[in-house]
């Protein structure tokens, strides 16, 4: 579904992400691992159209280069952003209505928002209330519900268990399982490498913006590297 062939991505003088080479095929969960500024966010900011890159980015045999972040989102890929990113100042509804209003119109988007407060019973109990007073769990769910309002057929997921107590966090696992089983492709970014493995199919580890491991959950938990520095696990 997803081709990335030497990805490049640069701030000034820093090089974030150094040739990646990565693949994604449709109904999978890929995981993106890796230490912090290993440029895992630039990597999915480059998929997104968020940010200027170089090399090949391919979506169901059609090249994205050059194309607008509203266009990529047409074409069908949705963005989870790290820290939520929610519209604080606006309800729960506004922040819904948002996330499909690149290709909807207002009558389905009405119905497309009453089917995320179907599937997420505190955005329907919060759907009057600002979302910046809602909880970190309450709000991801939000930013969840807001990327799935347009109908994605991949979804990037940036640290979607960042900041959440660990019932939360088991919660949020779980709705990333129960939506690939609904036939959505996801490329998950997460610094919960454990609970990454043991739902994704492929997982690969990023070290300063170069690819260091890939392979299956089971070939990636096996590494030395990976079990050493994510794991806490030795030989």
């Amino acid at each position: 579904m997803l081709d990335v062939a030497s990805l490049k991505v640069r701030y000034g003088a820093v090089e974030a992400v150094r040739g990646l080479d990565l693949a994604v095929g449709k109904g999978e969960i890929v995981a993106v691992l890796g230490a912090n500024g290993a440029g895992k966010s630039s990597t999915l900011a480059a998929i997104s159209g968020l940010t200027p890159c170089s090399g090949e980015i391919t979506f169901e045999g059609k090249s994205l280069k050059g194309l607008s972040p509203e266009a990529i989102t047409r074409a069908g890929i949705g963005l989870v952003p790290e820290g939520r990113r929610i519209f604080a100042g606006l309800t729960v509804s506004e922040n819904l209505l948002l996330g499909g209003a690149v290709h909807a119109a207002p009558v389905e988007l009405r119905q497309r928002a009453a089917e995320m407060q179907d599937r997420f019973p505190i955005l329907a109990e919060r759907r009057h209330q600002k979302a910046g007073l809602m909880s970190g769990g309450e709000q991801q769910m939000l930013a969840i519900a807001r990327a799935l309002m347009a109908r994605p057929k991949l979804l990037l997921m940036d640290e979607p268990s960042l900041g959440l107590a660990p019932q939360v966090v088991e919660a949020v696992f779980d709705l990333i399982a129960s939506l690939r089983g609904e036939g959505i492709t996801i490329l998950l970014v997460e610094q919960n490498v454990p609970m990454s493995l043991d739902i994704a199919d492929h997982a690969l580890v990023l070290a300063q913006g170069r690819l260091s491991v890939c392979g299956t959950t089971e070939e990636v938990s096996r590494s030395e590297a990976v079990r050493g520095a994510y794991l806490g696990l030795s030989a």
